[in-house]
Protein backbone atom coordinates (compact mmCIF):
# COMPACT_ATOMS: atom_id res chain seq x y z
CA UNK A 1 0.00 0.00 0.00
CA UNK A 2 1.84 3.08 -0.76
CA UNK A 3 0.63 6.71 -0.86
CA UNK A 4 -0.12 9.30 -3.54
CA UNK A 5 1.65 12.52 -2.68
CA UNK A 6 -0.87 14.50 -3.60
CA UNK A 7 -1.39 18.59 -2.69
CA UNK A 8 -2.20 18.32 1.16
CA UNK A 9 1.02 18.43 2.62
CA UNK A 10 -0.18 16.33 5.68
CA UNK A 11 -0.18 12.47 5.19
CA UNK A 12 -3.38 11.39 7.24
CA UNK A 13 -5.22 13.35 4.06
CA UNK A 14 -3.14 11.85 1.37
CA UNK A 15 -4.78 8.62 -1.42
CA UNK A 16 -3.16 5.62 -0.72
CA UNK A 17 -3.04 3.32 -3.82
CA UNK A 18 -2.97 -0.20 -3.65
CA UNK A 19 -3.15 -0.19 -7.69
CA UNK A 20 -2.79 2.18 -10.41
CA UNK A 21 -5.37 4.28 -10.89
CA UNK A 22 -5.80 7.18 -13.54
CA UNK A 23 -8.26 9.34 -13.06
CA UNK A 24 -8.37 10.90 -16.33
CA UNK A 25 -10.00 7.52 -17.38
CA UNK A 26 -12.90 7.37 -15.21
CA UNK A 27 -15.96 8.23 -16.59
CA UNK A 28 -18.13 7.90 -13.79
CA UNK A 29 -17.68 7.77 -10.32
CA UNK A 30 -20.20 6.35 -7.67
CA UNK A 31 -20.74 7.41 -4.38
CA UNK A 32 -22.19 5.75 -1.05
CA UNK A 33 -24.37 7.89 1.32
CA UNK A 34 -23.65 7.01 5.04
CA UNK A 35 -20.03 7.31 6.20
CA UNK A 36 -18.97 8.35 2.78
CA UNK A 37 -20.48 11.31 1.62
CA UNK A 38 -22.04 12.01 4.61
CA UNK A 39 -19.19 11.59 7.34
CA UNK A 40 -21.06 11.00 10.68
CA UNK A 41 -19.40 11.59 14.43
CA UNK A 42 -19.11 7.69 14.96
CA UNK A 43 -19.16 7.49 18.57
CA UNK A 44 -22.23 9.94 19.02
CA UNK A 45 -23.88 7.41 15.95
CA UNK A 46 -23.07 4.35 17.14
CA UNK A 47 -23.89 5.17 20.98
CA UNK A 48 -27.22 6.35 20.10
CA UNK A 49 -27.46 2.86 17.94
CA UNK A 50 -26.15 1.12 20.91
CA UNK A 51 -28.62 2.57 22.93
CA UNK A 52 -31.45 1.61 20.91
CA UNK A 53 -30.30 -2.16 20.43
CA UNK A 54 -29.65 -1.91 24.70
CA UNK A 55 -33.95 -1.34 24.52
CA UNK A 56 -34.77 -3.36 22.48
CA UNK A 57 -32.67 -6.35 24.15
CA UNK A 58 -33.83 -5.40 27.63
CA UNK A 59 -37.78 -6.24 26.33
CA UNK A 60 -36.85 -9.57 25.82
CA UNK A 61 -36.10 -9.40 29.85
CA UNK A 62 -32.16 -9.60 29.83
CA UNK A 63 -30.48 -7.77 32.50
CA UNK A 64 -29.27 -5.35 30.35
CA UNK A 65 -30.13 -1.76 31.90
CA UNK A 66 -26.24 -0.88 33.84
CA UNK A 67 -24.42 -1.71 30.40
CA UNK A 68 -22.43 1.20 29.24
CA UNK A 69 -21.19 1.92 25.50
CA UNK A 70 -17.22 1.27 25.72
CA UNK A 71 -15.61 2.20 22.11
CA UNK A 72 -12.29 1.23 23.22
CA UNK A 73 -13.91 -2.15 23.29
CA UNK A 74 -13.76 -2.33 20.08
CA UNK A 75 -12.30 -1.45 16.28
CA UNK A 76 -13.00 -1.92 13.06
CA UNK A 77 -11.65 -5.28 11.24
CA UNK A 78 -12.01 -7.54 14.41
CA UNK A 79 -13.29 -10.75 13.89
CA UNK A 80 -15.49 -12.74 16.01
CA UNK A 81 -15.34 -16.21 16.98
CA UNK A 82 -19.52 -17.00 16.99
CA UNK A 83 -18.56 -20.60 18.57
CA UNK A 84 -16.49 -19.53 21.57
CA UNK A 85 -17.77 -15.64 21.71
CA UNK A 86 -14.16 -13.86 21.61
CA UNK A 87 -13.61 -11.12 19.66
CA UNK A 88 -10.08 -11.40 18.06
CA UNK A 89 -7.01 -9.52 16.22
CA UNK A 90 -5.92 -11.65 13.30
CA UNK A 91 -3.37 -11.48 10.36
CA UNK A 92 -3.33 -11.48 6.95
CA UNK A 93 -2.38 -15.05 6.82
CA UNK A 94 -5.37 -15.65 9.66
CA UNK A 95 -3.13 -16.40 12.98
CA UNK A 96 -4.63 -14.67 15.81
CA UNK A 97 -2.37 -12.85 18.02
CA UNK A 98 -4.92 -10.80 20.51
CA UNK A 99 -8.42 -12.25 21.74
CA UNK A 100 -10.78 -11.08 24.10
CA UNK A 101 -13.58 -13.23 25.61
CA UNK A 102 -17.00 -10.98 26.22
CA UNK A 103 -15.18 -8.10 27.57
CA UNK A 104 -12.00 -9.88 29.31
CA UNK A 105 -8.90 -10.05 27.13
CA UNK A 106 -7.51 -13.56 26.55
CA UNK A 107 -4.10 -14.09 28.19
CA UNK A 108 -1.44 -15.16 25.92
CA UNK A 109 -0.48 -18.51 26.90
CA UNK A 110 -4.20 -18.87 26.72
CA UNK A 111 -5.10 -17.63 23.23
CA UNK A 112 -2.27 -19.99 21.58
CA UNK A 113 -3.76 -23.35 23.51
CA UNK A 114 -7.00 -22.24 21.85
CA UNK A 115 -5.77 -21.57 18.36
CA UNK A 116 -2.66 -22.90 17.83
CA UNK A 117 -4.27 -25.71 15.06
CA UNK A 118 -6.97 -22.99 14.07
CA UNK A 119 -6.37 -20.28 10.65
CA UNK A 120 -8.95 -17.49 10.84
CA UNK A 121 -11.23 -18.74 7.15
CA UNK A 122 -13.51 -15.59 6.22
CA UNK A 123 -15.49 -18.39 4.41
CA UNK A 124 -16.39 -20.08 7.42
CA UNK A 125 -19.45 -19.62 9.11
CA UNK A 126 -17.67 -19.66 12.53
CA UNK A 127 -16.10 -16.44 11.69
CA UNK A 128 -17.52 -13.10 11.41
CA UNK A 129 -15.83 -10.06 9.83
CA UNK A 130 -16.53 -6.65 11.48
CA UNK A 131 -15.64 -4.81 8.29
CA UNK A 132 -17.75 -1.25 9.02
CA UNK A 133 -18.07 1.51 11.07
CA UNK A 134 -21.62 0.30 11.72
CA UNK A 135 -20.34 -2.55 13.04
CA UNK A 136 -18.86 -0.97 16.10
CA UNK A 137 -22.20 -0.91 18.62
CA UNK A 138 -22.47 -4.27 17.60
CA UNK A 139 -19.57 -5.94 18.78
CA UNK A 140 -19.76 -3.84 21.70
CA UNK A 141 -22.99 -4.86 22.64
CA UNK A 142 -22.11 -8.67 22.08
CA UNK A 143 -19.11 -8.34 24.16
CA UNK A 144 -21.12 -7.42 26.60
CA UNK A 145 -24.34 -9.77 26.36
CA UNK A 146 -21.17 -12.55 26.42
CA UNK A 147 -20.28 -11.91 30.13
CA UNK A 148 -23.71 -12.38 31.20
CA UNK A 149 -24.41 -15.33 29.79
CA UNK A 150 -21.20 -16.66 31.06
CA UNK A 151 -22.13 -15.75 34.46
CA UNK A 152 -26.09 -17.31 33.87
CA UNK A 153 -28.02 -14.17 33.30
CA UNK A 154 -29.07 -15.54 30.18
CA UNK A 155 -30.39 -18.67 30.95
CA UNK A 156 -32.39 -19.15 27.64
CA UNK A 157 -29.91 -18.87 25.15
CA UNK A 158 -27.78 -22.29 24.19
CA UNK A 159 -24.80 -20.40 21.99
CA UNK A 160 -22.66 -17.55 21.45
CA UNK A 161 -24.05 -17.37 17.53
CA UNK A 162 -27.44 -16.94 19.17
CA UNK A 163 -26.28 -14.15 21.10
CA UNK A 164 -24.94 -12.50 18.37
CA UNK A 165 -28.29 -13.29 16.16
CA UNK A 166 -30.46 -11.52 19.11
CA UNK A 167 -27.85 -8.71 19.53
CA UNK A 168 -27.71 -8.25 15.64
CA UNK A 169 -31.77 -8.51 14.97
CA UNK A 170 -32.15 -5.91 18.11
CA UNK A 171 -29.31 -3.37 15.83
CA UNK A 172 -31.67 -4.19 12.53
CA UNK A 173 -34.86 -3.37 14.14
CA UNK A 174 -33.24 -0.16 15.64
CA UNK A 175 -32.49 0.48 11.76
CA UNK A 176 -35.55 -0.17 11.09
CA UNK A 177 -37.75 1.63 13.24
CA UNK A 178 -36.33 5.02 12.11
CA UNK A 179 -36.24 6.18 15.35
CA UNK A 180 -32.18 6.58 15.14
CA UNK A 181 -32.07 8.25 12.02
CA UNK A 182 -35.26 10.39 13.32
CA UNK A 183 -32.62 11.80 15.93
CA UNK A 184 -29.90 12.07 13.49
CA UNK A 185 -32.20 14.93 10.90
CA UNK A 186 -33.39 16.30 14.30
CA UNK A 187 -29.63 17.62 15.80
CA UNK A 188 -27.17 16.72 12.36
CA UNK A 189 -24.27 18.89 14.41
CA UNK A 190 -24.66 16.80 17.22
CA UNK A 191 -23.82 13.80 14.53
CA UNK A 192 -22.19 14.74 10.85
CA UNK A 193 -18.93 16.16 11.12
CA UNK A 194 -19.40 18.24 8.75
CA UNK A 195 -17.03 18.61 5.35
CA UNK A 196 -17.98 21.26 3.21
CA UNK A 197 -15.11 20.27 1.08
CA UNK A 198 -16.83 17.25 0.20
CA UNK A 199 -19.25 19.60 -2.28
CA UNK A 200 -16.20 21.65 -4.03
CA UNK A 201 -14.50 17.48 -4.74
CA UNK A 202 -17.29 17.00 -6.79
CA UNK A 203 -18.25 19.97 -8.21
CA UNK A 204 -14.89 19.73 -9.83
CA UNK A 205 -15.23 16.02 -11.05
CA UNK A 206 -18.38 17.07 -12.84
CA UNK A 207 -16.84 20.24 -14.23
CA UNK A 208 -14.33 17.78 -15.46
CA UNK A 209 -16.62 15.68 -17.46
CA UNK A 210 -16.93 12.73 -15.09
CA UNK A 211 -20.67 11.38 -14.18
CA UNK A 212 -21.35 11.19 -11.18
CA UNK A 213 -23.83 8.78 -9.09
CA UNK A 214 -25.37 8.26 -5.79
CA UNK A 215 -26.36 4.41 -4.88
CA UNK A 216 -27.32 4.07 -1.54
CA UNK A 217 -28.86 1.73 0.93
CA UNK A 218 -30.86 4.53 2.70
CA UNK A 219 -34.51 5.50 2.04
CA UNK A 220 -35.50 8.26 -0.28
CA UNK A 221 -36.55 10.00 2.89
CA UNK A 222 -33.83 10.44 4.83
CA UNK A 223 -31.14 10.34 2.00
CA UNK A 224 -32.68 13.44 0.29
CA UNK A 225 -33.04 15.26 3.94
CA UNK A 226 -29.55 14.51 4.96
CA UNK A 227 -28.11 15.93 1.83
CA UNK A 228 -29.63 18.38 1.80
CA UNK A 229 -28.31 19.41 5.50
CA UNK A 230 -25.15 18.48 3.95
CA UNK A 231 -24.48 19.85 0.89
CA UNK A 232 -27.23 22.41 -0.08
CA UNK A 233 -25.79 25.20 2.21
CA UNK A 234 -22.50 25.03 0.20
CA UNK A 235 -24.03 24.55 -3.17
CA UNK A 236 -24.19 28.75 -3.98
CA UNK A 237 -25.86 29.92 -7.45
CA UNK A 238 -29.55 27.95 -6.08
CA UNK A 239 -28.33 24.85 -7.00
CA UNK A 240 -29.28 22.51 -4.59
CA UNK A 241 -27.23 18.44 -3.83
CA UNK A 242 -29.52 16.72 -6.82
CA UNK A 243 -27.84 18.89 -9.55
CA UNK A 244 -24.60 17.22 -9.18
CA UNK A 245 -26.01 13.84 -10.19
CA UNK A 246 -26.90 12.11 -12.87
CA UNK A 247 -27.66 9.38 -11.05
CA UNK A 248 -29.67 9.06 -7.49
CA UNK A 249 -30.68 5.81 -6.54
CA UNK A 250 -32.11 5.07 -3.15
CA UNK A 251 -32.81 1.70 -1.12
CA UNK A 252 -30.02 -0.13 -3.56
CA UNK A 253 -30.32 -3.15 -1.01
CA UNK A 254 -25.95 -3.42 -1.57
CA UNK A 255 -24.63 -5.79 -1.96
CA UNK A 256 -27.24 -7.44 -4.04
CA UNK A 257 -27.20 -4.05 -6.13
CA UNK A 258 -24.07 -5.34 -7.50
CA UNK A 259 -24.84 -9.35 -7.79
CA UNK A 260 -28.70 -9.32 -8.99
CA UNK A 261 -31.34 -8.54 -10.94
CA UNK A 262 -33.27 -6.69 -8.58
CA UNK A 263 -36.01 -4.09 -10.56
CA UNK A 264 -35.89 -0.94 -11.01
CA UNK A 265 -38.52 1.83 -10.08
CA UNK A 266 -38.95 5.72 -10.15
CA UNK A 267 -39.62 7.64 -7.70
CA UNK A 268 -42.52 9.41 -9.38
CA UNK A 269 -43.49 11.46 -6.13
CA UNK A 270 -40.47 12.87 -4.32
CA UNK A 271 -42.83 13.96 -1.41
CA UNK A 272 -44.43 11.04 -0.71
CA UNK A 273 -42.21 8.45 -2.55
CA UNK A 274 -44.19 6.88 -4.32
CA UNK A 275 -43.10 4.56 -7.07
CA UNK A 276 -43.41 3.21 -10.67
CA UNK A 277 -41.31 0.71 -12.36
CA UNK A 278 -39.25 1.70 -14.45
CA UNK A 279 -38.13 -0.13 -17.82
CA UNK A 280 -36.35 2.01 -20.02
CA UNK A 281 -33.07 3.57 -19.70
CA UNK A 282 -32.10 5.48 -16.83
CA UNK A 283 -32.65 9.42 -17.26
CA UNK A 284 -30.40 11.76 -16.25
CA UNK A 285 -31.45 13.73 -13.11
CA UNK A 286 -34.22 11.24 -11.86
CA UNK A 287 -34.45 9.22 -8.78
CA UNK A 288 -34.57 5.48 -8.72
CA UNK A 289 -35.79 3.03 -6.25
CA UNK A 290 -33.57 -0.17 -6.11
CA UNK A 291 -32.47 -1.88 -9.31
CA UNK A 292 -29.23 -2.99 -10.09
CA UNK A 293 -25.65 -2.29 -11.45
CA UNK A 294 -26.39 -3.66 -15.01
CA UNK A 295 -29.02 -1.19 -15.41
CA UNK A 296 -26.41 1.47 -14.64
CA UNK A 297 -24.00 0.20 -16.90
CA UNK A 298 -26.32 -0.03 -19.57
CA UNK A 299 -28.05 3.54 -19.44
CA UNK A 300 -24.64 5.36 -19.31
CA UNK A 301 -23.36 2.94 -21.50
CA UNK A 302 -19.82 2.50 -19.74
CA UNK A 303 -18.80 -0.71 -17.66
CA UNK A 304 -16.02 -1.80 -15.76
CA UNK A 305 -12.70 0.36 -15.19
CA UNK A 306 -14.58 2.90 -16.44
CA UNK A 307 -16.35 3.40 -13.46
CA UNK A 308 -15.01 4.17 -10.01
CA UNK A 309 -17.82 3.31 -6.99
CA UNK A 310 -16.76 4.97 -3.40
CA UNK A 311 -17.92 3.65 -0.30
CA UNK A 312 -17.63 2.71 3.09
CA UNK A 313 -18.54 -1.06 3.62
CA UNK A 314 -15.33 -2.87 2.72
CA UNK A 315 -17.54 -5.93 1.12
CA UNK A 316 -20.81 -4.20 0.74
CA UNK A 317 -19.01 -1.57 -1.38
CA UNK A 318 -15.87 -2.36 -2.68
CA UNK A 319 -15.29 -6.29 -2.79
CA UNK A 320 -18.74 -6.87 -4.47
CA UNK A 321 -18.29 -3.98 -6.85
CA UNK A 322 -14.42 -5.55 -7.68
CA UNK A 323 -15.50 -8.69 -8.29
CA UNK A 324 -18.36 -8.45 -10.15
CA UNK A 325 -18.49 -6.04 -12.17
CA UNK A 326 -14.59 -5.25 -11.98
CA UNK A 327 -15.36 -1.56 -11.17
CA UNK A 328 -11.95 0.07 -9.55
CA UNK A 329 -12.78 0.86 -6.10
CA UNK A 330 -12.08 3.45 -3.68
CA UNK A 331 -12.71 2.45 0.11
CA UNK A 332 -13.05 5.32 2.72
CA UNK A 333 -11.79 4.57 6.28
CA UNK A 334 -12.66 7.06 9.15
CA UNK A 335 -10.30 5.44 10.91
CA UNK A 336 -7.02 6.34 8.74
CA UNK A 337 -6.36 10.26 9.87
CA UNK A 338 -5.97 9.11 13.52
CA UNK A 339 -3.96 5.94 12.96
CA UNK A 340 -1.78 7.81 10.56
CA UNK A 341 -1.88 10.51 13.38
CA UNK A 342 -0.65 7.80 15.72
CA UNK A 343 2.29 6.92 13.74
CA UNK A 344 3.63 9.97 12.59
CA UNK A 345 3.95 10.93 16.54
CA UNK A 346 5.62 7.66 17.00
CA UNK A 347 7.88 8.22 14.53
CA UNK A 348 11.10 8.84 16.22
CA UNK A 349 10.89 6.08 18.61
CA UNK A 350 9.46 3.95 15.45
CA UNK A 351 13.22 4.86 14.15
CA UNK A 352 14.81 3.86 17.81
CA UNK A 353 13.32 0.56 17.33
CA UNK A 354 14.35 -0.15 13.81
CA UNK A 355 17.90 0.75 14.73
CA UNK A 356 17.97 -1.67 17.76
CA UNK A 357 16.20 -4.65 15.88
CA UNK A 358 19.21 -4.10 13.10
CA UNK A 359 21.49 -4.27 16.06
CA UNK A 360 19.89 -7.33 17.53
CA UNK A 361 20.09 -9.30 14.45
CA UNK A 362 23.57 -8.02 13.90
CA UNK A 363 24.21 -9.69 16.86
CA UNK A 364 22.42 -12.28 16.79
CA UNK A 365 24.24 -13.36 13.46
CA UNK A 366 27.43 -13.03 14.93
CA UNK A 367 26.36 -15.63 17.30
CA UNK A 368 25.65 -17.63 14.72
CA UNK A 369 28.77 -17.75 13.19
CA UNK A 370 30.62 -18.24 16.97
CA UNK A 371 28.50 -21.21 17.92
CA UNK A 372 29.24 -22.85 14.00
CA UNK A 373 33.14 -21.92 14.95
CA UNK A 374 32.23 -23.91 18.63
CA UNK A 375 30.71 -26.69 17.01
CA UNK A 376 34.52 -27.05 14.91
CA UNK A 377 36.10 -26.70 18.02
CA UNK A 378 34.63 -29.20 19.67
CA UNK A 379 35.93 -31.88 16.98
CA UNK A 380 39.31 -30.18 17.20
CA UNK A 381 41.29 -30.10 20.49
CA UNK A 382 43.74 -27.87 19.22
CA UNK A 383 41.24 -25.39 19.33
CA UNK A 384 41.19 -23.03 22.62
CA UNK A 385 37.37 -23.03 23.37
CA UNK A 386 37.31 -21.18 25.98
CA UNK A 387 37.72 -17.38 24.56
CA UNK A 388 34.77 -18.33 22.29
CA UNK A 389 32.94 -19.30 25.50
CA UNK A 390 33.36 -15.77 26.63
CA UNK A 391 32.32 -13.93 23.56
CA UNK A 392 29.07 -15.90 23.52
CA UNK A 393 28.65 -15.51 27.14
CA UNK A 394 29.18 -11.77 26.28
CA UNK A 395 26.89 -11.32 23.29
CA UNK A 396 24.20 -13.59 25.15
CA UNK A 397 24.47 -10.69 27.91
CA UNK A 398 24.47 -7.75 25.48
CA UNK A 399 21.06 -9.33 23.89
CA UNK A 400 19.40 -9.16 26.88
CA UNK A 401 20.22 -5.30 27.27
CA UNK A 402 18.65 -5.03 24.02
CA UNK A 403 15.65 -6.96 24.54
CA UNK A 404 15.27 -4.76 27.54
CA UNK A 405 15.07 -1.64 25.51
CA UNK A 406 13.07 -3.47 22.59
CA UNK A 407 10.49 -4.91 24.58
CA UNK A 408 8.97 -1.11 25.97
CA UNK A 409 8.96 0.07 22.47
CA UNK A 410 7.30 -2.72 20.73
CA UNK A 411 4.57 -2.78 23.25
CA UNK A 412 3.87 1.21 22.77
CA UNK A 413 4.01 0.07 19.11
CA UNK A 414 1.60 -2.45 19.30
CA UNK A 415 -1.01 -0.81 21.22
CA UNK A 416 -1.08 2.51 19.17
CA UNK A 417 -4.06 4.19 18.40
CA UNK A 418 -6.46 1.21 20.63
CA UNK A 419 -4.95 -0.02 23.78
CA UNK A 420 -6.57 -3.12 23.53
CA UNK A 421 -6.11 -4.09 19.83
CA UNK A 422 -3.23 -1.83 18.70
CA UNK A 423 -3.48 -0.24 14.92
CA UNK A 424 -6.22 -0.75 12.54
CA UNK A 425 -3.71 -1.89 9.54
CA UNK A 426 -1.21 -4.13 11.76
CA UNK A 427 -1.34 -7.04 13.81
CA UNK A 428 2.22 -7.23 15.78
CA UNK A 429 4.67 -7.17 12.77
CA UNK A 430 2.64 -8.01 10.31
CA UNK A 431 -0.50 -6.44 8.04
CA UNK A 432 -3.60 -6.85 9.92
CA UNK A 433 -6.60 -8.98 7.70
CA UNK A 434 -8.06 -5.81 7.70
CA UNK A 435 -5.01 -4.46 5.89
CA UNK A 436 -5.06 -7.50 3.36
CA UNK A 437 -8.67 -6.74 2.52
CA UNK A 438 -8.12 -3.68 1.62
CA UNK A 439 -5.06 -4.77 -0.34
CA UNK A 440 -7.18 -7.10 -1.92
CA UNK A 441 -10.56 -5.11 -2.93
CA UNK A 442 -10.05 -1.74 -2.96
CA UNK A 443 -7.36 -0.10 -5.90
CA UNK A 444 -7.17 2.97 -3.34
CA UNK A 445 -7.95 3.43 0.09
CA UNK A 446 -8.30 7.51 1.97
CA UNK A 447 -10.09 9.11 5.08
CA UNK A 448 -12.76 11.15 3.15
CA UNK A 449 -13.57 12.12 -0.15
CA UNK A 450 -12.57 15.34 0.16
CA UNK A 451 -9.15 13.74 -0.25
CA UNK A 452 -9.80 13.48 -4.31
CA UNK A 453 -10.35 17.48 -4.33
CA UNK A 454 -6.58 18.18 -3.77
CA UNK A 455 -5.68 15.18 -6.18
CA UNK A 456 -7.75 16.59 -9.01
CA UNK A 457 -10.06 14.67 -11.55
CA UNK A 458 -6.75 14.42 -13.83
CA UNK A 459 -4.56 12.78 -11.00
CA UNK A 460 -2.46 9.46 -11.66
CA UNK A 461 -2.76 7.77 -8.55
CA UNK A 462 -0.12 5.21 -8.85
CA UNK A 463 1.13 2.09 -6.70
CA UNK A 464 4.81 1.98 -6.01
CA UNK A 465 7.28 -1.71 -6.20
CA UNK A 466 6.51 -3.50 -3.42
CA UNK A 467 9.57 -5.05 -2.61
CA UNK A 468 9.91 -8.28 -1.50
CA UNK A 469 11.94 -9.38 1.37
CA UNK A 470 14.62 -11.20 -0.57
CA UNK A 471 15.16 -8.16 -2.51
CA UNK A 472 15.68 -5.61 0.86
CA UNK A 473 19.51 -5.95 1.51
Amino acid sequence: MNKHENHDPTNHRQIYANRTLNLRSIDAIGYDLDYTLVRYTTREWERRAYHHAKLQIANRGWPVEDLEFDPSLVIQGLTIDLELGNLLKVTRFGYVIRGQHGTRPIEHRQMRKTYSNAVVDLAEDRWLFLNTMFSMSEAILFSQVVDLADQGDIPEVVGYDDLYRIVRGALDAAHLEGTLKAEILADPDRFIDMDPAVVSTLLDQRAAGKKLLLITNSEWEYASQIMQITFDPHMGDGQTWRDLFDVVIVSAAKPGFFLGKNRLHEIVDLDRALLRPHFEAIEPGGVYFGGNAHDVEQSLGLSGDEILYVGDHLFGDVLVSKATLRWRTALIIHELEEEVAALEDFAKRERELAGLMVRKEDLEAEQADLRLIQLKARSDKKIDTSKLEADLSGLREELSKLDSQIAPLAIESGNLVNRHWGPLMRAGADKSLFARQVERHADVYTSRVSNFGAATPFAYLRAFRSPLPHEIN
